[in-house]
């Protein structure tokens, strides 16, 4: 009789620690779900035609499967940006890029339209709350400010972003004259990293490094001198300063290639191209993936 109560206290007291084993590894594993990853933001920047470089850059990233949380782009950036915020793949963005008379929509199209026709927005909203958070950046010709659109007309946002003066009408968004972002924030991360970014993965454009200057809207002339400014001379200090944010950097290889290359061949080459550089980083974009929480 004691043998078995004796062997009934043993069992007893074996089955209590199998149990409270079970606990602690349950309440291990819920630890573990719990833990957040990174929050990865992109940011894409201004280049015209050059743009076509950040969906073949995007491709890659889809490939690897870079989780991206937020986006800020600016001009063309904000284009391909404020797509993929609201569902548009790599894939998709790179047949609207071979596909479209872009010429013919910059010189004769109606923008604003053609935004609300691809996005299929055409309330105001937060772009926050859209698929992937979203924010672009113009300028405001009068005061010569920078604007971060985050929320209003998602179509008439992207239109102010690429609205480089001499080329496209300035957009009125409440009260304010809006231009082309890349005059004053060609690569916005300083952007991305207000939105809460931990990390910044940036595919900038810009094809030249430039000491930090300062330039006023006011020294340029003709539209020339703005279209020069818009594509090629923003605050060199603030870019420079934003490039120092960026976690991984991708910079396609464009030199052969001009911002008003939007002629078929070229959008493939330049495909192809931001495809090669972002697999120049496949290393740090893999660790993103296999090591979320390191």
């Amino acid at each position: 009789m004691k043998t078995a109560a004796y062997k009934g206290i043993i069992a007893g007291r074996l089955l209590l620690i199998a149990c409270l084993s079970l606990l602690c590894l349950s309440s291990w594993a819920q630890d573990k779900q719990n833990v957040q990853r990174p929050r990865i933001g992109l940011v894409l920047s201004g280049g015209g035609a050059w743009g076509a470089a950040e969906v073949g850059a995007l491709k890659v990233m889809e490939e690897v499967g870079v989780p991206i949380d937020m986006i800020a782009g600016t001009s063309i950036g904000g284009i391909v940006g404020g797509l993929y915020a609201v569902g548009y793949k790599a894939e998709r963005l790179d047949s609207m890029f071979r596909s479209q008379e872009w010429i013919d929509l910059f010189v004769k199209g109606d923008l604003m339209g053609y935004f609300e026709r691809i996005t299929g927005i055409r309330d105001t909203l937060d772009f926050y709350r859209l698929p992937i958070p979203f924010a672009c950046v113009a300028v405001d010709i009068r005061n010569q400010q920078e604007v971060v659109l985050r929320s209003g007309s998602l179509p008439a946002a992207m239109r102010a972003t690429i609205a480089i003066p001499g080329v496209f009408s300035p957009v009125k968004i409440n009260g304010r004259t809006l231009v082309d972002g890349g005059m004053m924030n060609v690569l916005p991360a300083d952007v991305v990293k207000a939105m809460g970014a931990d990390i910044v993965i940036a595919i900038d454009l810009q094809q030249k490094d430039h000491e930090s200057r300062h330039f006023s809207l006011k020294n340029l002339l003709g539209i020339g001198g703005i279209l020069d400014w818009a594509v090629s001379r923003p605050d060199w200090k603030k870019y420079n300063d934003n490039r120092k944010l960026c976690d991984i950097y991708i910079r396609p290889d464009l030199s052969g290639y001009s911002v008003m290359d939007f002629n078929k061949s070229d959008i493939s080459a330049m495909i192809a191209l931001g495809e090669d550089a972002a697999r120049a980083k496949l290393k740090e974009l893999r660790q993103l993936v296999d090591k979320p929480n390191e």
